[in-house]
């Protein structure tokens, strides 16, 4: 079938910043001609940048955790509010104000909503619950895991950072909104997830349950950034020991395997005996650090993340399991939907199941496979696009998708491939002194640290 193009992206090429397409404009017409990489681009982006920008929570201004078009939801409330995925969310807004989707002025009055609700939101020793509710009430991920998330508060951080970066060079009103994002950064107490010195960071802590969820983070997975960001804190840090010794596990990380003909540079089988990973484990750390150039004692991080998307491009392409569709256009596999349920789909796991964020957020990686699933995408797989992009996920083999979105898989698509296109996301976020102190501390080099 020929493309389809949504007229919203028109309206967005042809006005200037901050254009809002009318109705009329948003209406499904057939294109005449197939659309260039760089308008299936803004068309993407601009889908998914909806998401975190008229699919936001009312009252926080931050991501709900999921948004169902079909209106059906599990036991918690629809309004509820994520963390990790609204850190992903606030640096897609900065790709809205670069594409032209929305004024500075609107993004800026969003980003003071959303740090007056995280100044008076339930707090952990400085780290935010996985969960929390439009009163700014925790509200538990599961029965024992009702306190401080410090994966999910690292990707809050990292999000928070880039805006800080953004607009701390500003006027008086956005230097004000960058100093009080300096601030929640400082009350972050990661020493405290030591668990009173271990040199190891842990994920929970709870003043009902302690530290009874006791998941200490340690071997490669998406938590990278959490371990940087501990190290760069500038009130409460951790030593070098603990990145050598929890996450590093003495080494440990580097013992890697050989999968689908390419190395995986990492050790990805320490956590669940997989050779390699959900392809979101290349995307969560990575929107504002930048692996490209970046290097410590362990591995070359470009090289892991490039070959982590290779291996799972080439896991379609040689289709073992026969599923239909998988090849060249049709490649990728996350932790999504699944058929029953919410799953960690990788080649090891493989239940059929494409999940479209898995190919498109690896865009900096896999530019021309990326690319391909894209356009096929939107060529010929339209049914499964909605008003927020592609859904989460689908299965051509089960003939199976549910028109529903998760703001942690939406919202690397944007940023990711704005980091492609200009590099913006990585640019601010390794620009920060605290970050640039962090690294060093650590004992990485990287070749972009100090892009202006």
């Amino acid at each position: 079938m020929r493309l389809v193009l949504l007229a919203l992206i028109m309206g967005a090429l042809s006005l200037g910043c901050g254009g809002n397409p009318s109705k009329k404009d948003q209406q499904e017409v057939k294109a005449d001609q197939e659309l260039t990489d760089d308008q299936l681009f803004d068309l993407i982006q601009r889908q998914t940048f909806d998401y975190f920008w008229d699919g936001a929570e009312p009252t926080s201004g931050l991501a709900r955790e999921r948004i169902h078009m079909d209106n059906v939801y599990p036991a918690h409330d629809k309004d509820i509010i994520t963390t990790g995925g609204s850190g992903f969310g606030l640096m897609a807004i900065l790709v809205g104000v670069e594409r032209g989707f929305i004024t500075r002025e609107e993004a800026l009055e969003r980003y003071e909503k959303c740090v007056s609700f995280l100044e008076t939101s339930d707090r952990f020793h400085g780290a935010w619950p996985h969960w929390l509710m439009p009163d700014g009430k925790m509200t538990p991920f599961s029965k024992k895991d009702n306190g401080g998330d410090l994966v999910e508060t690292a990707f809050l951080v990292q999000g928070l950072l880039t805006v800080k970066e953004y607009f701390e060079v500003g006027n008086a009103r956005e230097k004000k909104l960058a100093d009080r994002i300096q601030k929640l950064w400082e009350e972050v107490e990661w020493d405290w997830y030591t668990k009173g010195g271990e040199n190891v960071l842990y994920w929970h802590w709870s003043p009902e349950y302690q530290w009874e969820m006791n998941f200490p983070v340690g071997g490669y997975n998406e938590a990278l950034i959490m371990y940087i960001l501990a190290a760069a804190s500038p009130t409460h840090p951790i030593g070098k020991e603990v990145y050598e010794q929890g996450w590093a596990q003495n080494g440990k990380i580097m013992n890697d395997t050989t999968f689908y003909g390419l190395r995986t540079v990492l050790n990805h089988y320490e956590h669940d005996r997989s050779p390699v990973g959900p392809m979101f484990w290349a995307h969560y750390s990575y929107l504002g650090l930048n692996p490209k150039g970046l290097r410590d004692q362990y591995a070359d991080y470009w090289k892991l993340n490039e070959n982590h998307a290779l291996i799972q491009y080439r896991h379609a392409l040689e289709n073992p399991h026969e599923y239909k569709g998988y090849g060249k256009n049709l490649w990728g596999l996350t932790s999504s939907y699944s058929m029953k349920g919410y799953a960690g789909h990788r080649p090891d796991r493989d239940l059929g199941v494409i999940s479209p964020t898995a190919a498109l957020s690896s865009m900096p990686y896999t530019p021309q496979q990326s690319k391909d699933f894209l356009r096929y995408m939107y060529a010929e797989q339209d049914s499964l696009i909605g008003k927020y992009g592609p859904y989460d996920a689908f299965s051509l083999e089960n003939k199976w998708y549910v028109p529903r979105y998760l703001a942690i898989d939406q919202g690397p698509i944007p940023v990711m491939i704005e980091n492609y296109r200009s590099g913006l996301l990585w640019k601010l976020f390794m620009k920060n002194a605290d970050v640039r102190k962090g690294l060093k501390k650590l004992g990485f080099s990287s070749e972009n640290s100090d892009d202006e």
